[in-house]
């Protein structure tokens, strides 16, 4: 396990709110698994091998807020998907990893190219493959439709599913706790030309 600060995740007692906001405040790198997260794990195989997914435009939305906030953003799934890259692209995340069976040497990867802490992470997963990142980090999530074994693991479990918000509402908890969200809601009140 991580150093004390990102003690032993257990499966009996969730953590408090106080808890999830003392662990929030330290983020600086919020890190998504992609299927089954930013999208409801459904992928559509076309006839011609080519593959489409659903991305959730209120995350989306979410993910470029945390960036303008200064937080780190980034993927690592298991799977390769051009539709991936092309989510990535279109909202500016920087850490991409995708084709990586083994989380774990992905994200401390992650971890030693950005120099950061387990602490300093936030790492949303729903399924068995994300256990041993989900064990790292400082804040472990999930989608309200994770897997059992994912649900009972993690420090916070979103009220949405995956694909459906669990994204944005996760975001929205690491920004009020570090005292950035309504800077966020300001910069969209504020006249055109004062951004």
């Amino acid at each position: 396990m991580a150093p004390p600060s990102n003690e032993p995740l257990s499966t009996s007692t969730p953590p408090s709110a106080a808890d999830v906001a003392r662990r929030a405040a330290r983020i600086r790198l919020l890190l998504f698994d992609v299927d089954g997260v930013l999208t409801d794990g459904r992928v559509l195989l076309h006839a011609d091998g080519m593959e489409s997914k659903q991305f959730f435009i209120r995350d989306g939305t979410a993910i470029v807020l945390a960036r303008e906030a200064g937080l780190l953003t980034g993927f690592l799934s298991a799977r390769s998907s051009a539709s991936t890259l092309v989510r990535a692209e279109q909202l500016k995340v920087p850490i991409v990893r995708q084709g990586v069976h083994d989380k774990l040497s992905g994200y401390e990867e992650i971890l030693r190219d950005q120099s950061l802490q387990h602490a300093e992470v936030a790492f949303m997963g729903d399924d068995l493959l994300d256990l041993p990142v989900l064990g790292r980090v400082g804040l472990a999530c999930a989608p309200a439709d994770a897997v059992d074994e994912v649900r009972a693991r993690v420090h916070w479990t979103s009220r949405h599913a995956g694909g459906a918000g669990c994204v944005r509402e996760l975001v929205e908890i690491v920004l009020r706790a570090q005292d950035r969200w309504q800077h966020a809601i300001d910069a969209y009140l504020a006249p055109e030309e004062a951004r």
